[in-house]
């Protein structure tokens, strides 16, 4: 895909969904003694999401694991919709598609690993961060440079805010 059909694909998007861990996180458990988990999200991944948002696009994330730091974060960036344990990505995308009432060919989808193929292939634009799985990342549109974790979902919010900023 060039860089034209990209910005064209980016400008359309009204609905951005996410998975969690590998793309919001760097997809490292960290379990304590007593059972409590630890997860790390990067804080310029959660103000590209904010300016996204203000800019008309709505953010959804489906996630294999349930997460009671992942839903605090995400209810504090004000996601429409977050799916937990959901290991079927692709009946994930749909269901949020329904709930938001956005169309798949408007909607891009972000991921790291072989679970999220079947919604990389249902949505207008397909994106991956740097250290997916090989095969995702033969299936995405566009790759982030940074991996998931660090940085790799603001790299996406600024390619769509861009693009919306130069329409045309």
């Amino acid at each position: 895909m060039n860089h034209s059909q990209l910005q064209d694909k980016a400008r359309s998007l009204n609905l951005l969904i996410l998975d969690v861990d590998g793309v919001l996180t760097d997809g490292r458990l960290w379990l304590m003694d007593d059972g409590s988990e630890l997860k790390s999200f990067h804080v310029r991944d959660g103000l590209g999401l904010r300016l996204l948002m203000d800019a008309g696009v709505e953010v959804a994330a489906v996630s294999g694991r349930k997460s009671r730091a992942v839903r605090e974060r995400l209810a504090e960036l004000n996601f429409s919709v977050i799916l937990e344990g959901w290991q079927d990505k692709g009946a994930g995308l749909a269901h949020i598609l329904t709930t938001t009432r956005h169309e798949a060919q408007y909607s891009a989808y972000m991921g790291d690993d072989l679970p999220d193929i079947p919604a990389l292939k249902k949505v207008g634009m397909a994106c991956a961060v740097a250290d997916a799985a090989p095969e995702v990342r033969a299936c995405a549109d566009w790759i982030s440079q940074t991996p998931g974790g660090y940085g790799a979902v603001r790299e996406l919010c600024d390619l769509i805010l861009h693009a919306r900023r130069h329409e045309g």
